[in-house]
């Protein structure tokens, strides 16, 4: 969901909406899930219920592989996507991640459970930040019902953390028209981060991206839609990362 300092309030926060915005591969033909093969990713959809994450009026359409309005203009993303960008960051167990985006708190709870360790809180080393107020708090609200506890906050995704801390994993769920530098910075050496880039709906890449030294490692994992991440730094070239490719 694209970041942005926001005072939280939208006409359209009930989630009602009558065409959600697609984060879906490009094209209109079923996503193909023979390339998600990660059990534990496989694991964690299994178990985290779609429909506690959607609105009220749409939780007969939770188990369609398909985007759904949550309000704010934003989606909930298919869960093919979900599955496909999550399986790229390849998460273990007590790594910490940053998440941009925290929507209806979906992702944040697949998440949670793939950096879960036996005997500590499910949640304890997963940030997330969100554009929208009604939305963080909607969403720190439903994690903590179904026993995830993540740090959520609402602010400008391009900048990062707060506290300016560094990240094993960073999955970014709104498309900037450029990497944000802020955000490279608060990725570990040998760090993994998937993030669309684009700046164009119809042009947009999903990236892994790997720090190496301070070079970018990445490569494309295909064509995607997403709602854009606004922020007034990605106007500043120098708070930006060039891309090659």
């Amino acid at each position: 969901m694209g970041m942005a300092e926001a005072n939280g309030h939208d006409p359209h926060a009930d989630g009602r909406a009558d065409e959600p915005q697609d984060s879906s591969p490009t094209g209109h033909a079923a996503p193909d899930w023979s390339d998600i093969r990660d059990v534990r990713v496989l694991h964690a959809l299994e178990v985290v219920p779609r429909a506690a994450f959607v609105p009220y009026h749409l939780r007969r359409w939770a188990m369609r592989d398909a985007p759904l309005p949550i309000g704010c203009k934003q989606t909930i993303s298919q869960p093919y996507i979900v599955a496909k960008m999550t399986q790229a960051l390849n998460l273990a167990p007590g790594e910490s991640v940053l998440e941009i985006g925290t929507g209806s708190g979906f992702q944040t709870a697949i998440l949670c459970e793939l950096t879960a360790v036996a005997g500590r809180t499910k949640g304890e080393g997963v940030y997330s930040l969100e554009r929208y107020s009604s939305l963080a708090q909607k969403a720190e609200a439903r994690l903590q019902r179904l026993s995830y506890f993540p740090a959520v906050l609402w602010g400008d995704g391009a900048r990062g953390w707060p506290e300016a801390r560094q990240f094993d994993a960073i999955m970014v769920t709104a498309a900037p028209k450029a990497l944000p530098r802020p955000l490279w910075h608060q990725l570990r050496e040998g760090g993994r981060m998937v993030i669309p880039i684009g700046g164009d709906a119809e042009m947009q890449l999903l990236w892994l991206l790997r720090k190496v030294g301070e070079r970018v490692v990445g490569s494309r994992l295909g064509a995607v839609r997403f709602v854009p991440l606004i922020s007034p730094i990605l106007d500043d070239p120098a708070q930006c990362v060039a891309l090659d490719g």
